[in-house]
């Protein structure tokens, strides 16, 4: 029942929205911050990319724009706050979760937003060429490109610098404002494009949509291998673990298993992972010294 092609497909579909913000979260948490907010993102993002298209009379493409481009916004606030005013990024990324759902469902009125034109499912439902799913391709896509970013680049070498040791990465001369904002607005602006698929999948827009998906997407770059310590983590890793995140819970509908029980079990994993990676980052610094 599980290796079936619609089973696979169903998972590829699933786990693109968690994979896509899991791999700008990738970028923050290697840069040793974190955001806890991009649950409330999608749902900021689903409700106004929505509202252009059936209230703007905008097309799909267009509403897809506005969420990214919200999301963007969104993450550049974060990046300011962070490092301007240097507030902890746990402390402002929390704030906003509640300030970005609260403001979804101001908009809304808590209400879904209908009334969308029916090139709006397109995002979720086509695929390329008539095999490989849109948002798979979406996240093959931009796999590639963040990766190569992060491996090739001199925005990639600063985030594994600045993860290492911000102190240090300051004094040799990098501008920690100027990248530490690129990754939390790229971040910002994934998540975006997550909330722009969640409202194709549904053809509405949710305010209430991604509830609850900051904690599948930290989970998926610790069991990926990446730090909440900074300096660690990789693209690969991040769709590895997205992909053990996405079996998991499909699995577990197939088995029938309760939903309740799933969470405990994926918390169970999510403190594994830190604790594994807190004895291997311990037993690399006894060999060091």
């Amino acid at each position: 029942r599980f290796l079936t092609t619609g089973t696979l497909s169903a998972i590829a579909r699933q786990s693109a929205l968690i994979t896509i913000r899991a791999m700008g979260m990738t970028m923050v948490m290697v840069s040793g911050g974190i955001d806890l907010s991009v649950g409330s993102i999608v749902g900021l993002t689903a409700v106004v990319g929505s509202i252009s298209m059936a209230t703007g009379g905008q097309t799909a493409l267009v509403g897809i724009l506005v969420a990214i481009l919200v999301g963007g916004l969104c993450g550049i606030a974060h990046g300011t706050a962070v490092t301007t005013v240097r507030i902890p990024p746990f402390i402002v990324t929390l704030g906003a979760m509640g300030i970005y759902r609260g403001l979804a469902l101001y908009i809304s009125n808590g209400n879904a937003v209908v009334g969308l034109p029916e090139s709006a499912g397109y995002l979720a439902e086509r695929t390329f060429l008539g095999v490989v799913p849109v948002p798979l391709l979406l996240v093959i896509v931009l796999a590639l490109l963040i990766h190569f970013t992060l491996s090739q680049t001199r925005l990639g070498r600063y985030c594994y610098a600045m993860g290492s040791n911000i102190e240090a990465a300051r004094f040799a001369g990098i501008n920690i404002w100027r990248y530490q904002v690129t990754y939390y607005a790229i971040l910002g602006a994934l998540s975006g494009l997550a909330g722009a698929m969640e409202t194709s999948r549904t053809v509405t827009g949710q305010p209430n949509a991604g509830e609850t998906y900051e904690l599948n997407v930290i989970a998926s770059v610790v069991i990926g291998g990446g730090s909440l310590s900074g300096g660690q983590g990789t693209v690969v890793g991040t769709i590895i673990g997205s992909l053990i995140m996405g079996v998991l819970a499909n699995g577990g509908n197939l088995l029938q298993i309760s939903p309740f029980i799933q969470k405990i079990v994926i918390g169970t994993v999510i403190i594994l992972a830190v604790t594994f990676d807190e004895f291997q980052r311990r037993r690399l610094q006894n060999v060091e010294g």
